[in-house]
């Protein structure tokens, strides 16, 4: 039976051509749109499963890049019990590198303090080394970087090179490589070199990484750093008009700044927003009335005038597993678009296989009607057609899932610094599955209608 319902489906090529390719349209997008979702969550997956530390910051920021905090506070967070290592972070983005713009995709500059990242168990950047070396005790104050493997090569450098960043030479000693697109794209240097370059403010840093003791929960690691900031009056981060316009007033918006600004919504998911003071930066650094910066009495939270809602968080306090759950949040609103994107080309396949059944069996009445009549039952008439429609969805999955997947990769290749799909077998194999589901559909009616006429009727209707 098999045999007979290929040959009845090879007997017209155009119209199983045209089911095929509306089949394999569906499927290929169905792995390419998935596969971003599913290639979104693998990154950050593995973008966290390398940050086992807490990262303390200010309240509402998104991420550290637009933090700012008093640098007094990481003394004050190493004498809480559990804390092992505290490493104060300086972040600032590099508007250009070697002539070019950075806007897609963003590099960072990350001031490291070299000494205590020295010190740490496990740390980034400094565990992923490609090439050259890390940071050492002598390059503190110095303009010696190391730079990821993505800005090596779209810069053409190596260690021993000389990097040109917003105007100032840095010489690369290192290369490294996290495998993560979130993780690859910063310039890690010294941090009072960074302050320096910068002008920055020294009694100023963006956040804090703090690796706990062994055993310590950093549940409840973190809930006593929080406790201890309580009541202090740093402000709540509030994305201010030119963070905005920079990330969505772009011609072309990278992976990273869709994570940024997706996450800069969800990180007070819930909670009552107050409108951003007028006199607030761009960078995130609170400012007086006048323009004038707080003194570290201020920030500390001996002003009085505090707002209420502010001085209940002074200080944010991150695990890897909290930037998880807002991730997943975040993904779930990109699986809606994905969702409603495949069931477009979903329903175009299940018309274009219904139509094609539907005419084969039209055509093929006085066929059905002369085997019903030597002896076919029913149930034989709907295996035939059932098998016939199967074989449209088998070979329509296997062709897009293979176009899907092959997709990914020409993508992953072209622009591996932007985006990173990823086509799971899990995600192959359903819609396979799901593809061959569809064809057996899209023939059930026709074969339902063709098995309740009888030899004389199916005759008469030819």
């Amino acid at each position: 039976m098999l045999h007979f319902a290929w040959q009845n489906l090879a007997s017209r090529p155009a119209r199983s051509i045209l089911a095929l390719l509306g089949l394999t349209v569906a499927i290929t997008g169905m792995v390419g749109l998935f596969s971003i979702a599913v290639g979104l969550q693998r990154t950050v997956g593995r973008t966290f499963d390398r940050i086992p530390g807490l990262a303390a910051m200010q309240p509402g920021a998104p991420i550290p890049l637009f933090s700012r905090m008093p640098a007094a506070w990481a003394e004050e967070i190493r004498e809480v019990p559990g804390v092992s290592v505290v490493r104060p972070e300086l972040w600032t983005r590099a508007q250009m590198v070697d002539g070019k713009m950075t806007f897609n995709p963003p590099r960072f500059l990350f001031g490291t303090d070299i000494p205590t990242t020295l010190q740490m168990k496990s740390a980034v950047y400094r565990d992923d080394i490609q090439a050259g070396r890390f940071l050492e005790l002598a390059d503190v104050g110095t303009n010696r970087c190391v730079i990821s493997e993505a800005i090596a090569r779209d810069s053409s450098k190596k260690p021993g090179d000389i990097i040109k960043v917003d105007g100032n030479l840095l010489e690369v000693i290192g290369v490294y490589k996290t495998g993560s697109i979130l993780l690859d794209v910063a310039i890690v240097i010294d941090q009072s070199t960074l302050r320096q370059l910068y002008r920055m403010d020294p009694s100023i840093i963006s956040s804090v990484y703090i690796e706990p003791v062994e055993k310590m929960n950093p549940d409840e690691l973190s809930k006593a750093i929080r406790e201890k900031f309580r009541g202090r009056s740093l402000g709540k981060w509030q994305p201010s008009a030119d963070t905005i316009a920079g990330l969505s007033g772009r011609t072309e918006a990278t992976l990273a700044d869709k994570f940024v600004a997706g996450l800069s919504g969800l990180s007070d998911l819930g909670k009552p927003r107050k409108p951003a003071p007028a006199n607030s930066s761009t960078s995130g650094e609170v400012l007086l009335a006048g323009g004038e910066k707080p003194s570290p009495e201020d920030i500390s939270g001996e002003n009085s005038a505090a707002d209420t809602s502010d001085a209940e968080e002074g200080l944010e306090v991150r695990s890897a597993r909290d930037w998880g759950t807002k991730i997943q949040e975040f993904s779930s609103d990109l699986d809606i678009f994905m969702y409603l994107m495949s069931g477009i080309g979903v329903v175009i396949a299940l018309l274009s296989i219904l139509n094609t059944m539907l005419m084969s069996v039209t055509e093929r009445m006085t066929e059905f009607g002369i085997l019903k009549a030597n002896g076919w039952s029913s149930w034989d008439l709907l295996r035939l057609i059932a098998y016939e429609s199967a074989a449209l969805g088998l070979i329509g999955g296997i062709l897009g899932c293979t176009l899907g997947w092959i997709g990914t990769l020409v993508v992953n290749a072209s622009i591996p610094d932007k985006l990173n799909l990823y086509a799971s077998p899990g995600l192959l194999l359903f819609s396979l599955a799901f593809s061959m589901a569809l064809g057996v559909l899209g023939g059930l009616y026709p074969a339902l209608w063709a098995t309740r006429l009888t030899p004389m009727e199916a005759i008469r209707r030819s």
